[in-house]
């Protein structure tokens, strides 16, 4: 939890390719068309291959989809594209058993190949629940020879949505059911003897699927023969940027954890889009390893004693984390206030931002603060709650004191940053919020401490500046002043560190301030010095993102190459992602593939733009029932594909509305919205 190191899995054939071990993680994506359309479904895997895709993944609804296949596969052959192609399956196991003839891989979905999904809350038996795993044995037994006959790999593929009545009656809706119905599957494959297996554990929610990730590791690692290689992704990711900083937080968080062999970013749009994101995503982590290290299958143990202990491989196996990696639970902090606003407990976290401008720009300045502060917007509106500015001389002093009075009541939310001791004592009754940059080797006499003993105006946070040192020396440094203040009683304090990684730097700072027993507030800085716009968000949602999905942060700031809107934006998706602080409508909408009837993209931006001002409101958009009820127990509103240019509404989990035109769909959700008393009108 504290390095990266990845985790070794078995390799796993994939065609032409292979995955897990110390094969290089892959990027897939996944057509939209019609599998019986073979002209289209050609030309999209054409544009995909060409695009660098790794692995395409088709949808197959009926066997005569899967027929349809091997024509498929044959004009892609013809055409010298040998991308590994994968058939996804819900529901028909004669669907699968015809398909794993034309593909390098078989997705199933354990919770509903060969068992029905009513999502219903009845209650099994002991006797009913053994008897219908059984059942499902029965019939997966013969995919199973039928991929080995066939040398084809399978990948058991559980969605949160979409969990058996029987799992959800005994685990509930949870990372708990989730890893119990894959591992079910494993079971399965393993007593057979086939072991050309990989899982995946997929949600809309970003935190329950992490959660889900790990908690899988932890228990098919201690209980099955080998490590197994993990296909990662957010399902019902969405569109536009907040689909991109939802998938690389949740992806993101399991690569920075050493998880993941295969990933692939589900976005509301052309699929094309989907294969540069990846890449950004896994570039770091590919750069790790060599690709030409040693091949093999890579054995779980070598020792049969430790077969119920965690994996020698797994990343929660040599230290404790700082927190429950399989649920989530926020950092306990202290509450200050700064501006009238809580900070720490159980407020949401604030966002702060950094003024580019120069105090000694007077003009810029005030007019960029202006702009971040944007104060003709309501108070909890999406903007910068708190710019900082550089104070580096007495001139800046001046120009400060010029600024805060030009601005008025806006001056409350200007924050200041120095690493000069005479400035920042000076600062102390300035304005509200101080940090003071510290260095590896910076020294403090008793006036450091003295001067934050005695009676002062501002809150101080206290950064430490992350360059060269290694990632365990923030934690040292910091933890060293804090325990000093803390023995003190010093209050209105904060920490931070400000670096360009900086998930394992804050895991260890958290660790080590837990263990101390200091529970001072931690506003996460991110400094991204990318100037590609897609690298950015990227960085700056898995670095950031990771933590506040893992309970750590109560202040966000983000130094990048965006644009002021776009970086304000960006926070809070993060914060919204991690579901901490909900700032605009969660929207949960799927890609769309061949099992979608009607224009899914164009439905989703009409239902954005009409929608999108309602604040905390979950809606989900999906483009059949494959996931769409059970993902939508997350969500409050529910729009789902029933048939072509047919659409069902769901209020939660329950149909209210059924195979009504598309024409109508979306006036009609607006009138449910104002039913169920949820509705405001735009401002």
């Amino acid at each position: 939890m504290y390095q990266y190191r990845r985790r070794v899995t078995r390799e796993v054939a994939f065609g032409t390719i292979a995955l897990g071990g110390y094969q290089p993680i892959r990027v897939e994506s996944m057509t939209n068309t019609h599998t019986m359309d073979t002209a289209a479904t050609v030309e999209q895997c054409r544009r995909l291959y060409e695009a660098g895709c790794e692995i395409i993944r088709l949808t197959v609804p009926t066997e005569k989809d899967a027929e349809n296949l091997g024509n498929i596969r044959e004009q892609l052959r013809r055409d010298n594209i040998d991308t590994p192609l994968v058939a996804d399956i819900h529901f028909s196991a004669r669907a699968a058993l015809k398909a794993v003839e034309f593909v390098e891989n078989i997705r199933i979905n354990p919770g509903n190949y060969a068992t029905s999904q009513k999502f219903s809350t009845n209650e099994y038996t002991e006797e009913e629940y053994l008897k219908e795993i059984e059942h499902v044995r029965k019939e997966f037994i013969p995919l199973v020879e039928k991929a080995r006959q066939y040398g084809v790999s399978m990948r058991i593929g559980t969605n949160h949505g979409s969990l058996s009545d029987r799992i959800v009656s005994r685990y509930g809706n949870s990372p708990e059911g989730m890893v119990e119905a894959a591992l079910e599957f494993a079971r399965f494959c393993e007593d057979v003897g086939y072991h050309e297996i990989l899982f995946s554990m997929k949600s809309s929610n970003v935190r329950v699927m992490i959660q889900s990730y790990r908690l899988l590791v932890q228990k098919a690692d201690a209980e099955l023969l080998y490590a197994y290689p993990l296909h990662l992704g957010v399902t019902e990711a969405g569109d536009g940027d907040e689909g991109r900083v939802k998938s690389a937080m949740g992806i993101g968080a399991l690569l920075e954890d050493g998880l993941g062999d295969t990933i692939r970013v589900s976005l509301t749009e052309d699929p094309v889009n989907e294969v540069p994101v990846g890449f950004a995503l896994v570039k770091k982590y590919n750069d790790f390893h060599l690709v030409n290290g040693d091949r093999g299958h890579v054995p779980l143990r070598h020792v049969i004693e430790s077969r119920n202990k965690l994996a020698i491989n797994t990343p929660f196996s040599d230290e404790q984390p700082p927190f429950n990696p399989f649920s989530y639970q926020r950092r306990v902090s202290s509450q200050l206030m700064l501006a009238g606003l809580a900070i720490g407990g159980d407020a949401v976290p604030r966002v702060e931002t950094e003024a580019r401008a120069l105090l000694s720009d007077r003009d810029a300045v005030f007019e960029e603060i202006v702009k971040r502060l944007a104060p003709e917007k309501p108070q909890d509106a999406i903007r910068s709650e708190f710019v900082s500015v550089r104070v580096n001389s007495e001139e800046d002093l001046d120009a400060l004191d010029e600024l805060l009075e030009k601005l008025g009541e806006m001056a409350h939310f200007v924050v200041a940053s120095t690493s000069d001791f005479a400035l920042f004592s000076r600062l102390l009754n300035t304005v509200s919020k101080v940090r003071f940059d510290i260095i590896e080797g910076e020294r403090f006499d008793n006036d450091f401490f003295q001067l934050l003993d005695n009676d002062r105006r501002a809150v101080v946070e206290l950064c430490f500046l992350h360059e060269e040192s290694g990632d365990s020396v923030p934690a040292r440094v910091l933890v060293h002043l804090a325990e000093k203040l803390s023995k003190r009683k010093t209050q209105q304090l904060l920490f931070s560190v400000l670096s360009d990684h900086v998930v394992f730097v804050y895991r260890r700072l958290v660790q080590a301030f837990k263990s101390r027993s200091l529970d001072y507030p931690l506003l996460v800085r991110f400094r991204g010095d990318a100037s590609d716009r897609l690298e950015t968000i990227i960085k700056s949602s898995i670095q950031a993102g990771a933590l506040f999905c893992d309970g750590i942060g109560d202040m966000l700031s983000l130094q990048t190459s965006l644009s002021l809107d776009d970086e304000v934006h960006l926070a809070f998706n993060i914060l919204q992602g991690a579901r901490i602080r909900m700032s605009k409508t969660e929207f949960i909408s799927c890609p769309g593939c061949g099992r979608t009837y009607f224009d899914l993209e164009t439905a989703v931006a009409e239902i954005k733009q009409r929608m999108g001002h309602l604040k905390g409101l979950k809606i989900g958009v999906m483009g059949c029932i494959v996931n769409g009820p059970g993902e939508m127990a997350d969500a409050d509103f529910g729009y789902v594909g029933a048939g072509k240019n047919r659409i069902s509404l769901y209020v939660g989990k329950e149909c209210v509305e059924e195979n009504i035109t598309e024409l109508n769909a979306v006036e009609r959700l607006i009138s449910l919205i104002r039913e169920q008393g949820k509705w405001v009108d735009p401002v």
